[in-house]
């Protein structure tokens, strides 16, 4: 089966390693309703996305403090200083922590062999500090982000950065990530993708299936062994 004997695990960042619900807290601070952050974040990445399919390029602190900007503007009655709001919000990245399951999965994958990598949409340097908080620092050998390819995942010249920064063929890596749009990605670029199932969501029948399918870290680690 391809990609069974992965050498390289690249994992995705935001959601898929860290717990983004404090910034929910972040939008109550600022008087907007908490569930605005899910409409924001789907904003961020539908404008990267969107950018990158035009032949584009922002990162994704400009794409985020840009959609806060309209967010703001939109919100009825909100009144208050938008750039100071835009800051509070997006300096909770830098305060996150990562899922329960992650310290433990990432450590049974390391223990296996495999080579731990991260590829974010956003920031390589909050990657690094988020798995640095965790203690995780020593199983991670490098931390990229989109804008050494300049291009989004799930862009497939964002995967062929990776692998080529590794220097590995496409299949012999692996994506994981909770995102969808992320497995199918990395798929049609030649990678194995493994779909983490947080919670009670289903798999959208229009993109390619996943190589894997778990529920957590652990379960993967005991997947790929």
């Amino acid at each position: 089966m391809p990609h069974q004997n992965a050498a390289l695990l690249v994992f995705d960042v935001n959601e898929t390693l860290s717990d983004m619900g404090p910034l929910q807290d972040r939008f109550a601070d600022i008087g907007v309703p908490p569930h605005a952050y899910r409409l924001w974040f789907a904003s961020v990445l539908r404008d990267g996305f969107a950018l990158t399919a035009s032949g584009a390029f922002a990162d994704f602190p400009s794409v985020a403090r840009e959609g806060m900007r309209v967010l703001l503007s939109s919100v009825p009655g909100w009144s208050g200083d938008i750039e100071e709001a835009a800051d509070h919000v997006l300096d909770g990245f830098s305060r996150l922590e990562v899922h329960p399951d992650v310290p433990d999965g990432v450590r049974a994958l390391r223990e296996r062999g495999l080579r731990l990598l991260t590829m974010t949409n956003g920031s390589s340097e909050l990657s690094e500090g988020l798995l640095g908080r965790a203690g995780l620092a020593d199983c991670f050998e490098r931390h990229l982000d989109v804008s050494g390819p300049r291009s989004w995942k799930p862009a497939p010249a964002a995967y062929q950065y990776v692998v080529e920064q590794a220097g590995v063929r496409p299949e012999e890596a692996v994506l994981v990530a909770v995102h969808p749009w992320d497995v199918d990605g990395a798929q049609r670029a030649g990678l194995g993708g493994a779909w983490l199932r947080r919670g009670p969501v289903e798999y959208p029948q229009v993109m390619l299936p996943p190589t894997h399918t778990v529920g957590n870290l652990r379960e993967l680690a005991e997947t790929l062994a």
